[in-house]
């Protein structure tokens, strides 16, 4: 499955940064909030998801809620990954990207496939 991935999009001074995957049927927004300061070492505080279709609809849970908040270990495993993908290495092309990128959409996408009814 074919997959575009744009990290880190925010406001200038915003403690809120937004990624979205997008796939041939439909895409995932990723909002990541951080406490304390962007400017020096911020800390990631909640990380919610929704997939929506490419028309922008909204797709709903199976329990019928839009949104889903990772939570316990997931937030932890996401914590590495956002690491990984915020690390000098991967910014300066030390380790190998594709790699990177790949752990991060394959994680979310275990989320999404344990959420929702995609048909």
């Amino acid at each position: 499955m074919n997959y575009k991935l744009a990290l880190n999009t925010q406001e200038p001074n915003s403690n809120i940064v937004f990624n979205t995957i997008v796939f041939d049927a439909f895409k995932i927004n990723i909002v990541e909030r951080y406490a304390g300061s962007m400017n020096s070492r911020p800390k990631l505080c909640e990380v919610l998801f929704k997939v929506r279709t490419l028309d922008d609809d909204i797709i709903k849970r199976r329990d019928g809620n839009i949104r889903v908040k990772i939570k316990g270990d997931e937030f932890d495993a996401y914590l590495k990954l956002t690491l990984k993908l915020n690390s000098y290495e991967y910014k300066n092309k030390l380790i190998n990207r594709k790699d990177a990128e790949q752990d991060y959409v394959h994680f979310i996408l275990s989320l999404v496939i344990a959420n929702y009814n995609l048909n």
